[in-house]
């Protein structure tokens, strides 16, 4: 069953925030691959730029890009050392 309390919701959260932050990365390292080499890593395993499987993660790399805007925005707890 889904906790709906305030800690559930942060835990949601955080899950959420590594999930976009590993596809961002993912992104970034196949649009730098793009950029250097002209070689499109998620094409070439994927079966080629307009795949169904390429496409799928073309979208989910982008969502998660949109997901990580809002951490600039989000107010976080310091933690005291």
């Amino acid at each position: 069953m889904l906790n709906c309390s305030a800690n559930g919701r942060m835990e949601i959260n955080m899950i959420m925030d590594r999930i976009a932050l590993v596809l961002s990365i993912i992104g970034g390292l196949n649009w730098g691959l793009i950029g250097i080499f002209r070689f499109d890593l998620v094409a070439y395993l994927f079966g080629g730029q307009t795949s169904t499987v390429s496409r799928v993660i073309y979208t989910l790399v982008g969502l998660s890009a949109i997901w990580c805007i809002s951490l600039l925005f989000r107010e976080r707890d310091r933690v005291k050392e």
